[in-house]
């Protein structure tokens, strides 16, 4: 058995069931895992041990019998136990929250989501939900750019089968400017950033070549410029030392990595004033030089990180070392001088 699948085929189990108001057919439920799982095969007997699995850690699975055939259902015990109370301020942080990761919508994660929101919704009282929304309307979320990731549905499912089992996928990928190429990677999981979402991946080194250090193997895959993803019958062995909480937050955007440069910026007074309200990251350090200005130290993993921050500042800011991130943003500004002159 691959490793983790009953486990994710019991959870796949459990979303049928949650959705279905009628109940399902061992028949029902075993076509709805293969579809959904991407099985090439799947027996009735392995759907029933895994319903009696879930009967026996406590989840109230109920069969009846109609027109139909055997069907399958939860009981209301198993809704009940979930029942929480919650308050006019935490419905406003819930529904904060689920603003924020509209660029999931379109996915299995954002019919969670939903489905999770209308429950609360319908178990509030009307005095609690009517108090939420006169103050929720007084907050408005705002900034994301509105994207849908409907279109790459089938493609985060492999995805997340493949972190899930630690499976090779491969892919056919479009880097910006690049033809498309296929490619394999070792998924470890996902990150949304700025409203996109990213596939943290290792290339796979191969016999031929050198095994690279971890911080040089992973990288962050953009979904949106994925044209196909198959699941293959390869495994990987998860690298025990890569820490993705670490990996990601080392840095200050998505260019991140184990291994970072501490970057030296100059600061107007007016740039400085932005930093201290805004930070571009939790281990930055503001040095004030005495003349209105302000040195920044900030970590990062690459020159382009970098580029567009500083440009935003303007005049006000100057890439003082290492080189490479300086000449980057002088070759920018020597080309946009081009452009304007």
């Amino acid at each position: 058995m691959a490793r983790n699948e009953q486990l994710i085929r019991q959870h796949k189990l459990l979303q049928l069931l949650e959705l279905s108001r009628f109940g399902r057919t061992l028949e029902e439920l075993r076509g709805d895992l293969v579809a959904d799982l991407g099985l090439t095969k799947l027996h009735e007997r392995t759907v029933r041990r895994d319903l009696e699995a879930l009967q026996a850690a406590g989840f109230d699975i109920q069969s009846e019998t109609v027109q139909r055939g055997r069907v399958f259902k939860l009981g209301q015990n198993t809704t009940d136990v979930h029942e929480i109370g919650i308050s006019a301020t935490e419905l406003i942080a819930l529904s904060i929250g689920r603003e924020l990761l509209y660029p999931l919508m379109g996915t299995q994660y954002w019919r969670g989501i939903e489905t999770f929101w209308n429950k609360v919704q319908e178990a509030v009282p009307n005095g609690v939900f009517d108090h939420y929304a006169r103050y929720r309307a007084a907050l408005h979320v705002f900034g994301s750019p509105s994207k849908s990731y409907e279109r790459q549905e089938g493609m985060l499912k492999t995805i997340n089968r493949a972190i899930l089992e630690h499976r090779l996928v491969e892919i056919e990928y479009e880097s910006i400017g690049k033809p498309v190429s296929t490619r394999k990677i070792e998924p470890y999981g996902l990150a949304v950033y700025q409203s996109s979402i990213y596939i943290v991946a290792a290339v796979p080194a191969t016999p031929a070549t050198d095994q690279p250090e971890k911080g040089q193997r992973l990288r962050n895959w953009k979904l949106d410029r994925f044209h196909h993803a198959t699941l293959l019958d390869e495994y990987f062995k998860p690298d025990p030392q890569i820490d993705l909480s670490k990996y990601l937050g080392s840095s200050i955007g998505i260019f991140s990595g184990d291994s970072t440069t501490l970057v030296k910026i100059r600061l107007g007074k007016r740039s400085a004033a932005y930093l201290r309200e805004d930070p571009w990251h939790p281990e930055q350090s503001l040095e004030e030089l005495g003349d209105d200005h302000a040195m920044l130290t900030v970590p990062a993993a690459h020159p382009r990180e970098i580029l567009p921050k500083v440009l935003s500042l303007g005049a006000d800011a100057e890439v003082i070392e290492p080189a490479e991130f300086r000449e980057t943003v002088a070759e920018s500004v020597r080309e946009m001088v081009a452009h304007y002159t």
